[in-house]
């Protein structure tokens, strides 16, 4: 009998402004810092928020991404309300931050801070 393994689609696509900026961050990482994590703690009006942060071990559940300049790891916990999201580093003149399109948002607040499925 033959087993085979399927690898499994990640949890989001990071775009390649994403990964650049990733890279950037781990070159400028604290020291410790395995990877970068995106999580969506309970926050704002709508319920749900973003979070972008460093992280120093992984953590079970969490999904692990590699890209060309570091991990990149999401909250395991996270991981339902961002299926099939696509994760983007912009930039302009006035801002720049990480952008989301996520097809498992309904609705988000007025000032962009959380959104909720």
């Amino acid at each position: 009998m033959t087993t085979t393994t399927r690898t499994r689609p990640a949890a989001l696509t990071l775009t390649p402004s994403a990964e650049a900026r990733i890279a950037h961050l781990m070159q400028t990482a604290p020291e410790g810092a395995i990877g970068v994590k995106l999580s969506t703690p309970r926050r704002g009006c709508s319920g749900l928020a973003y979070s972008v942060d460093y992280v120093t071990e992984e953590v079970k559940f969490d999904e692990k991404i590699e890209t060309p300049g570091g991990l990149f790891y999401v909250d395991g916990g996270s991981i339902l309300y961002l299926i099939g999201s696509v994760m983007d580093w912009v930039e302009d003149d006035f801002t720049a931050g990480f952008v989301f399109a996520n097809p498992n948002a309904k609705g988000a607040c007025g000032c962009g801070e959380s959104f909720t499925v």
